[in-house]
């Protein structure tokens, strides 16, 4: 039967939540037949609740008007989206020395990249020139060595800046790095209100997860809102902050709890600039994000859509007038968490999705990584194929020809307001503690993150989790293998000291040190503003023009702030509560426990960071997951150098010394410890290594002294046995002697 319409015959139609009812009815009745007995039940995956099966009446009521570049962005903030201009191909990279880097930014701009995003390395990080003896291990090595507006200027030479948006990865050191980059634009003819581009400057998820922080919050917090409100005034093109989850989510948070913590530190620093005077529509169009992208695809799709929505309305609840405020602008980058050391030419496979989610969510720009990152940085090859992932996902795959493609899919609608509902819930419990500030302070985002990772490795031990090539469909043939890069960290070093030198005989020291002083009264002062004598990037743009260093524009600062420590309590009973009743557990359980009973105590054991390398889910994981097994576990504080490690060493009388690097200061590092407790005649305490080692590195350690190598994806659980028996060796030996 049909009724007439404007001259056009229509079929009747129930309402929509009638037909859904009946489908639904429809598809039971079938899935059981097919089953022979009940349906497939929901599924809980990276804590969310996934149905077998989604349709018309799963959908939110708003989705039928939702368009998008219209409140509140939920299908993107442009109404054309990539119609109307792709996204940015931005690759992250910095290695060496600037020139090493400015050769490889050139070449890539050359190849079709778009903008450039910069490592830096890891002193650089922590505000230490490469002179200082606590960085002897890290100068060049997980990024570009920056300690002069010289090395600033090497960096970009070649490169208009005035032309090309520059993003930069700086947290801890960021007042010295963007006074640098200030002052290397102007170098070039650029005045200020014509650069482009992003600094990171977010510290909030530095005292939650990667740990690159230099000051105690507090004055973090002051820095942030001097950044915004001189960049609001002399830098109107630039983004003043970038308001990272990435780090969170390779730290191991979920989807929801990742977009939850970024927003509520975004919020943070809204609120923040605003107590300070601030209008929100002044600062607010220039703040963007920064998520990370892993592997479970239509959630990362969602959790971008959520992300919008949250944003938007929590802007326009603040008093935000100007659309600009209201959209969250973000970059994206795939995972590096999810790469692989096995069978590694699956990881551009892993890439590529990565990369497709990215971009059905809508992002505004992207870094794909290099296949080979599980074990090194990316080689001029890998990152060949990680940036050619971007322009074939660009250029032939048809993912610009529309404007939100998976709007209206029953599934991504209901998965986008289940992560914005359990995001909103986890950010209205950190508002019931007072606020980012006060939840990171309690510690409470931080041991929610660090439970989501011991349980998911437990997961992945257990097979729970299928990681192809690691824990299912392993490659039992030879792996093929692939150039590792490898930086000569003495050589990087040698050449940083010498131009260090060079710039410190060439300046007006009278005018670096007056600059210095200024600059230490502005941290001291109260006021807070955009100018000279009250704002600390404005000072320190003065001493960045008459030549200071970057430690030394770091350490005026830390003499008025002071420099943060952070608790290195883990977690416990997390993975061992999900591996309770799993054999291998139980078998690794007991052993721990025989070992415990024939020496008179539990083995004991050092985790330890060393250098600057502040990444420490992995060292953490093993701490807690070691605890579990019966371990009488130490964390030893970050940062050391290999002297305070040894010396805690031996105070603790341990049996067993674990260290985790992830930022390749592992081959200048770990040798000194084991000479050093060799001096001290414990040279039978056994030394292990684990983390992001690359295999050529292996031969070397070994010969260094120690016991054994633990790659990324390691299991736990065989890794504790073997360390048992490397104890049990030394202590033989030692009673044999």
């Amino acid at each position: 039967m049909t009724l007439s319409n404007s001259g056009r015959d229509q079929p009747i139609r129930a309402p929509a939540t009638a037909q859904a009812t009946e489908s639904n009815s429809q598809w039971q009745q079938q899935a059981a037949q097919e089953s022979k007995g009940t349906p497939p039940p929901p599924l809980s995956k990276d804590g969310l609740t996934v149905k077998p099966l989604y349709g018309a009446g799963d959908l939110p009521p708003e989705t039928d008007s939702a368009v998008p570049g219209v409140y509140p962005y939920t299908r993107g903030i442009r109404a054309t989206m990539y119609r109307g201009r792709p996204w940015t191909i931005r690759q992250y990279a910095g290695f060496s020395t600037a020139e090493e880097s400015n050769k490889f930014y050139r070449a890539n701009l050359k190849a079709g990249q778009k903008g450039l995003s910069v490592a830096f390395d890891l002193p650089t990080h922590r505000g230490y020139d490469s002179d200082h003896p606590r960085v002897e291990g890290d100068v060049g090595k997980a990024g570009v060595a920056i300690d002069t507006v010289e090395d600033m200027q090497r960096l970009f030479d070649g490169i208009p800046l005035g032309d090309i948006s520059v993003s930069m990865t700086m947290n801890g050191a960021v007042i010295p790095t963007l006074a640098f980059f200030i002052v290397a634009g102007e170098r070039q003819g650029v005045p200020q209100n014509q650069l482009t581009g992003t600094i990171q400057n977010d510290i909030l998820k530095e005292f939650m997860v990667r740990n690159t922080y230099i000051y105690p919050p507090a004055p973090s917090m002051r820095i942030i809102g001097d950044i915004i409100a001189y960049t609001a005034t002399h830098m109107p093109k630039f983004n003043s902050l970038s308001i990272s989850g990435y780090h969170m989510s390779e730290a191991g948070a979920t989807v929801v709890q990742e977009l939850a913590y970024t927003i509520a530190d975004g919020l943070a620093y809204v609120d923040a600039a605003m107590a300070r005077g601030l209008a929100i529509d002044d600062f607010a169009p220039r703040l963007s994000f920064f998520f990370g992208i892993g592997m479970n695809f239509f959630a990362e799709i969602a959790k971008l859509r959520a992300a919008r929505q949250l944003w938007a309305v929590a802007m326009k609840a603040r008093g935000a007038k100007d659309a600009r405020s209201w959209m969250l602008r973000t970059h994206c980058q795939t995972s590096g968490v999810s790469l692989t050391e096995q069978d590694a030419w699956n990881n551009i496979l892993r890439t590529t999705i990565e990369g497709m989610a990215a971009v059905l969510g809508g992002t505004q720009s992207l870094h794909t990584n290099s296949f080979d990152e599980a074990v090194a940085l990316p080689t001029p090859f890998s990152a060949r194929i990680a940036r050619n992932t971007q322009l074939v996902l660009q250029h032939e795959a048809g993912l610009c020809d529309v404007v939100d493609p998976l709007g209206g899919s029953y599934y991504v609608e209901a998965l986008t307001k289940q992560i914005a509902d359990e995001a909103t819930s986890l950010i209205a419990e950190v508002d019931e503690h007072g606020g980012m500030a006060a939840a990171i302070e309690a510690g409470i985002p931080k041991m929610r993150i660090e439970q989501t990772a011991a349980a998911r490795q437990a997961a992945m031990e257990q097979g729970e989790t299928v990681v192809v090539g690691v824990n299912k469909y392993a490659n039992d043939s030879e792996e093929q293998k692939y150039d590792i890069l490898s930086i000569d960290n003495t050589a990087v070093r040698q050449q940083q000291v010498s131009q260090i030198e060079a710039v410190k005989q060439q300046r007006n020291a009278t005018a670096v040190q007056a600059g210095l002083e200024q600059l230490e009264a502005t941290a001291s002062s109260e006021a807070r503003g955009s100018d000279a004598g009250d704002n600390l990037l404005h000072a320190a743009v003065v001493c960045a023009r008459a030549g200071a260093t970057l430690g030394e524009i770091s350490l005026a600062l830390e003499k008025v702030f002071g420099r943060h420590t952070a608790s290195t309590r883990p977690i416990a009973g997390v993975y061992g509560s999900k591996r309770a009743h799993d054999p291998e557990f139980q078998e690794t359980q007991a052993a721990v426990a025989a070992f415990a009973d024939r020496y008179g105590r539990q083995p004991r054991m050092l985790v330890a960071k060393l250098g600057q390398d502040g990444h420490d889910r992995g060292a953490r994981l093993i701490a807690s997951s070691f605890a579990d097994l019966g371990f009488h576990v130490d964390v030893g504080p970050l940062f050391a150098t290999p002297d305070e490690l040894v010396r805690r060493a031996l105070d603790g009388d341990v049996h067993v010394v674990g260290i985790s690097s992830q930022a390749a200061g592992h081959m200048t590092l770990v040798p000194q410890v084991i000479e050093g407790l060799r001096a001290a005649e414990a040279g039978d305490i056994f030394v292990v290594v684990g983390g992001v080692i690359p295999r050529d590195d292996y031969d070397a350690l070994y010969e260094a002294g120690v016991g054994a190598v633990f790659g990324p994806a390691t299991n736990i659980c065989l890794a504790a046995r073997e360390v048992l028996k490397g104890i049990e060796k030394g202590l033989n030996a030692g009673v044999q002697a």
